[in-house]
């Protein structure tokens, strides 16, 4: 049974390129025709020397007649480099556009994935399945592919030149193949079993020290550098141990397939001897048996290896499979996909429930809301639903149908690319680029030209910091915005979403790097552009809840208080706490 559904899912991640195969068979089969080409003509050389050598021993060779053969030989190499050349375009080119049509697929996959996929999947894992894995299959459609087809063809046709010198000697050379068939067959579901756990523990030491480069700060401030370097050395140590298991099968697989072959060459050297004695054969004949005994030896230890190859290509094949298997849980009604009109921008909730993947509690517990547009402030301790009301709406989690509604259509059943669209939205920790100021700017709106990526940043209160810069606009951030404060990141963030647009502003606690002057012009500049739109403020601080339309204050996924400044601070326990600890009572 375990081995049926191994089958099963080798088929299944061998879908993933058959129709790449089919597609690109002419070129697969003008290359198999120039290696097939090559195989032919090395075969000739044998029979070149046996020809030579036994003129050479009835004195029937001059100095014109070896000048001939060796003439010929020259053509031959010449010939054999042409077709070598010719398969090499045709099959690793085949073998590396495979793997950017594999990468481009994949990567094309993660962009399509929603957020619970990335809480299931580490950075890591998925680097592990973008680099190693897709060499892996790379290989294994290209060089073992190659090898496959060579070691074959040459094994057949090798075996054909031998038995038409001396049957009976071609079947005592052949002797030790079925030993070195069983070995190989043994060793091959080996090399599968380890060779998953490397990839495994490839990924896990990529997340490691994906972290550890991201949170470096955090490290050197704990002064926590020889722990990471002893967590560190204890993956390096795990992963060097089980690569050393892979190299044991590979170490012999090769020195099988050279023991059956030098095996081989004992029996032909002296039965073969025996022949010659008998004279039974020629010593030319013995000699291009030797030659071709030669040719031999490499199909029988490119057995070996191409079973190595194409165990790994196969399992990094099923690695990649299963993470294309995974599906985004956001669905939507396929009737309804496409644009979304929002003439009003609203925000209606009725009975909205919702759990994160994984968790027993709820995160929102039958919200009740009704927005239209304005300025709306939403406040409550941590972990009080605020942020996932705000998911929600921008459709990374799935909701189910009729419970909530954006501008009058159910966001359980729309398109997230057309809810998004009508969202800008700025997160708690702000994303930025390893790029120029610039280009983090105009992500928000790609088309934008340069004076409205300037009136953001104004905007955000961020332009004059640029423009003081040497590079102004130019500036490169660094890796995550490095090289900003955290203010800076999130005024970089705020002009991006300023730059979309949109009929909806979300602000999750984006304002929370700002001193107060700033925060107040922001404000005022938004409330002044953003006129007849949506817009949602995140945040604990009460001078900025005071500016807001409406405040709702949440706590345990509920609505516990709802009205203005003064009608809030007047019912709600909590937010009349919030003004005292803020010296605002």
């Amino acid at each position: 049974m375990t081995a049926m559904r191994r089958s099963n899912g080798f088929r299944t991640s061998l879908s993933l390129v058959l129709p790449f195969f089919v597609t690109h068979h002419r070129r697969l089969i003008l290359g198999f025709l120039a290696l097939f080409a090559v195989d032919l003509l090395q075969l000739q050389v044998p029979r070149i020397i046996r020809h030579v050598i036994d003129a050479l021993a009835e004195s029937r060779a001059d100095h014109s007649f070896l000048l001939l053969f060796g003439l010929l030989i020259l053509v031959l190499a010449a010939l054999i480099a042409l077709c070598r050349f010719c398969w090499r375009i045709c099959i690793i080119e085949f073998s590396r556009m495979l793997e950017k049509q594999l990468r481009m697929r994949l990567f094309d996959h993660l962009l399509a994935m929603d957020r619970p996929f990335y809480s299931r999947w580490t950075t890591g894992s998925l680097m592990a399945h973008a680099t190693n894995d897709l060499a892996a299959v790379q290989m294994a459609c290209g060089m073992a592919m190659v090898a496959a087809a060579d070691a074959l063809f040459m094994a057949t046709a090798v075996i054909w030149f031998m038995a038409a010198i001396d049957t009976r000697l071609t079947l005592i050379a052949l002797l030790p193949m079925p030993v070195l068939a069983v070995a190989t067959l043994i060793l091959s579901r080996l090399m599968h079993r380890r060779f998953s756990l490397v990839q495994e523990q490839f990924g896990q030491l990529t997340e490691f020290a994906r972290n550890c480069l991201v949170s470096i700060s955090l490290i050197k401030g704990y002064n926590l550098e020889q722990e990471e370097e002893k967590g560190f050395a204890r993956l390096g140590r795990q992963y060097v141990y089980n690569n050393i298991r892979v190299a044991m099968i590979q170490g012999l697989m090769h020195p099988a397939a050279a023991l059956a072959g030098n095996a081989s060459s004992l029996l032909v050297f002296y039965f073969g001897g025996r022949l010659v004695i008998e004279q039974t054969i020629t010593l030319g004949a013995l000699v291009a048996f030797f030659s071709y005994l030669a040719m031999l030896i490499w199909p029988m230890m490119a057995v070996g290896w191409v079973s190595n190859i194409w165990q790994r290509g196969l399992t990094s094949l099923a690695r990649i499979q299963t993470l294309l298997d995974e599906q985004p849980l956001l669905t939507a009604d396929s009737a309804r996909a496409g644009e979304m009109s929002c003439p009003v921008p609203a925000l209606r909730c009725e009975n909205l429930f919702f759990t994160y993947p994984g968790s027993r509690i709820a995160a929102l517990a039958g919200i009740n809301l009704d927005l239209g547009p304005g300025m709306h402030g939403f406040t409550g301790r941590s972990g009080a639903g605020k942020s996932t009301l705000c998911r929600l709406m921008a459709r990374l989690y799935p909701v189910e149908a009729n419970t909530l509604f954006l501008c009058g259509h159910d966001i359980g059943r729309a398109d997230p690319a057309a809810v998004r669209s009508q969202l800008s939205y700025v997160g708690q920790e702000p994303s930025l680029f390893s790029t120029s100021l610039y280009e983090n700017i105009l992500f928000g709106r790609p088309d934008a030209t340069r004076e409205e990526v300037e009136q953001a940043a104004r905007l955000a209160c961020i332009h004059d910091f640029i423009v003081q810069l040497d590079k102004g606009y130019a500036t490169e951030v660094g890796e995550r915005g490095i090289r900003l404060s955290g203010g800076q990141r999130q005024r970089i963030a705020l002009a991006r979403a300023l730059l979309r647009d949109a009929t909806i502003l979300i602000l999750d606690d984006a304002l929370s790097g700002l001193d107060v002057a700033t925060e107040k012009t922001i404000m005022d500049s938004i409330r002044n552009t953003w006129q007849g739109r949506l817009v949602l403020l995140i945040t604990h601080r009460i001078n900025l809840l005071a500016l807001t339309d409406s405040i709702t204050v949440m706590e345990d996924g509920a609505i516990v208080a709802r009205g203005s400044h003064a009608e809030v601070a007047a019912t709600s326990r909590l937010y009349g706490a919030m003004m005292e600890k803020q010296g605002h009572a």
